[in-house]
């Protein structure tokens, strides 16, 4: 696993598992002790300092269900509630293409995604970029900018806004770098 897939992994499992879910208590252990700067790719120190100060587990649960669970959730993680046209069985059909076995939940929600692109990257044959650049220009970039945006201003808690920073920060790094490896392949 490299950088690119952990940043996707964290970043995803952040957003698509509640936060009480026993998986996700060794990651918020990390970012209460502040363990999780020591090895974070990105150049976000301050970032992830103000993650840590702001990791309240009834808070930040109050606020991800306030934010991201049910119809009346103020932020839809989900792309097609912000992409027209953008439905759920697109993605679904992309990724199935790419090898990658059906989940249960939404495929296109943001953190089922990033969760898709660590995978990608995992299961990748060497030179081969095409699948990630197709998921992050077809199904994270179009929207992703808007919903952290959205994320950030009505966040009540101070963990989700900065973690609407660091994503944004990341997914557009992430892409830059995508870029970077295509221009170097051709």
């Amino acid at each position: 696993m490299n950088e690119f897939s952990i940043i996707c992994r964290i970043l995803g499992s952040l957003y698509y598992r509640q936060p009480q879910d026993p998986l996700l208590e060794p990651l918020y252990a990390l970012i209460r002790q502040g363990k999780l700067a020591q090895n974070w790719p990105l150049e976000q120190d301050d970032l992830l300092a103000r993650l840590q100060k702001s990791c309240d587990m009834d808070e930040l649960t109050a606020d991800y269900n306030a934010l991201f669970v049910g119809a009346d959730c103020r932020v839809p993680p989900y792309r097609s509630a912000w992409v027209a046209g953008g439905e759920d069985d697109e993605v679904r059909h992309f990724l199935k293409s790419r090898g990658m076995p059906p989940g249960e939940g939404a495929a296109d929600h943001f953190g089922a995604l990033l969760l898709a692109a660590s995978w990608l990257e995992d299961q990748q044959q060497e030179d081969e970029s095409e699948a990630l650049e197709r998921l992050f220009a077809g199904y994270i970039l179009p929207w992703h900018e808007t919903f952290q945006g959205k994320v950030e201003a009505h966040a009540a808690s101070a963990f989700w806004r900065t973690l609407a920073q660091m994503s944004r920060e990341a997914v557009n790094a992430m892409w830059e770098e995508l870029q970077e490896d295509a221009d170097q392949d051709e």
